[in-house]
């Protein structure tokens, strides 16, 4: 035991007995008193869009988005400002960094959030300790310059995709000691465990739990592979290193198409005049302040930044799942050719479940009034 440090007493052992319990059973699951303070009143004023989610383009079999256009592919290389977007007939939304904004869509479905902050915890500590990994890092010209943007971003987490036969962590030798040390940042895994808790579990209960059970399927199959945050849902996640990161449009289109990626920004800048969360698809430009995490379905949503002004800097944190981890293990831990080589009547049963996964996935979004109906009185 640590000199001066009290041990706890036998209802704080309880308690904490208790909440490992529950972590086990269900993960990070916010308490009554955040459900109610942080969705009843943002729920009075949602922000209603007119476009369905089941129109949103997605691949077969619903674990990946399809995209067409070569631009969203490969980034589209294009610099927007506030003032150009407005004159394209864009809505400017603005935002405060921390009461709850969901976005609806025509069938009453949640499908983004602009989640907000913990009002009595800042992340100016992970904004410095990032700013200062990135610096120490001096990353090479050829890192600067990529289909996202015009800036050094390290990805780090699982990955399975390209031919892989299992899922396994992105290999980054060269900055494995920096990205050791960024996962095990308190501060940064507080925002992680932010974006899963206050934001996946607040908004979307059973979306949080359908990323759950299958990183627990997964976890079992192959325990040697380590998770980013003890109590984070996502599978990956990038650090976005300033001094002023902004992205091009894009759709991130091996993201599970009806999950979400969790973006939060960090950094001194003014929100008002750049930083901007783009959702071309819907035509807002909506205002993200520093520290805010923002939910959105980041594979079918085309989207992009506004650069912050001259003088400022913004960096961002991301979160996210590749559709391929939950195929593999909706497969029984197989390849597709895998599978269909095993076992065909397998293969032909999921075949089948490929056609309506879409609109199953969807089914997994909250509406207002069962957000509503969970929140005590």
């Amino acid at each position: 035991m640590h000199e001066g440090k009290k041990p706890l007493t036998h209802s704080h052992r309880n308690r904490k007995t208790k909440r490992a319990k529950s972590f086990a059973a269900q993960g990070h699951a916010p308490r009554a008193t955040t459900i109610t303070s942080h969705v009843r009143i943002p729920l009075v004023t949602p922000l209603r869009q007119a476009i369905d989610a089941c129109t949103l383009p997605v691949a077969h079999g619903a674990y990946g988005a399809k995209v067409t256009d070569a631009a969203e592919r490969w980034g589209s290389k294009k610099k927007r400002t506030l003032d150009e977007l407005v004159q394209l007939g864009f809505q400017v939304v603005e935002w405060n960094g921390y009461d709850a904004r969901p976005l609806v869509d025509a069938q009453g479905r949640i499908f983004a959030v602009l989640v907000g902050q913990p009002r009595d915890v800042g992340w100016d500590r992970a904004y410095r300790d990032i700013t200062a990994e990135g610096i120490a890092a001096a990353f090479p010209p050829t890192m600067l310059k990529h289909r996202r943007g015009l800036y050094a971003a390290v990805n780090v987490g699982l990955s399975y995709g390209k031919g892989q036969r299992i899922p396994s962590r992105l290999l980054n030798p060269k900055y494995d000691a920096m990205l050791d040390r960024l996962l095990g940042n308190a501060a940064i895994n507080r925002m992680a465990t932010f974006a899963s808790g206050g934001g996946v579990y607040l908004w979307a209960p059973r979306l949080y739990k359908y990323y759950w059970d299958h990183n627990e399927a997964l976890h079992r199959h192959l325990p040697h592979l380590r998770t980013n945050f003890p109590r984070s849902v996502f599978s990956c996640a990038a650090f976005n290193f300033g001094p002023n990161v902004w992205t091009f449009r894009h759709r991130d289109a091996q993201n599970v198409p009806f999950g979400w990626c969790a973006i939060q920004a960090a950094g001194p800048f003014d929100p008002t005049k750049g930083g901007h969360l783009v959702l071309w698809d819907l035509k807002l430009a909506v205002e993200f302040p520093p520290g805010a995490l923002i939910l959105v379905p980041s594979a079918t949503v085309s989207h992009s930044n506004i650069p912050v002004q001259d003088g400022d800097c913004r960096i961002s944190f991301t979160q996210f799942t590749a559709g391929g981890l939950m195929r593999f293990v909706d497969n029984g831990f197989r390849t597709e050719s895998q599978l269909a080589a095993e076992d065909p009547d397998e293969y032909e049963r999921l075949a089948k479940l490929k056609e309506t996964r879409w609109e199953m996935g969807l089914a997994l979004l909250s509406t207002v009034d069962e957000l509503l109906e969970r929140t005590p009185d």
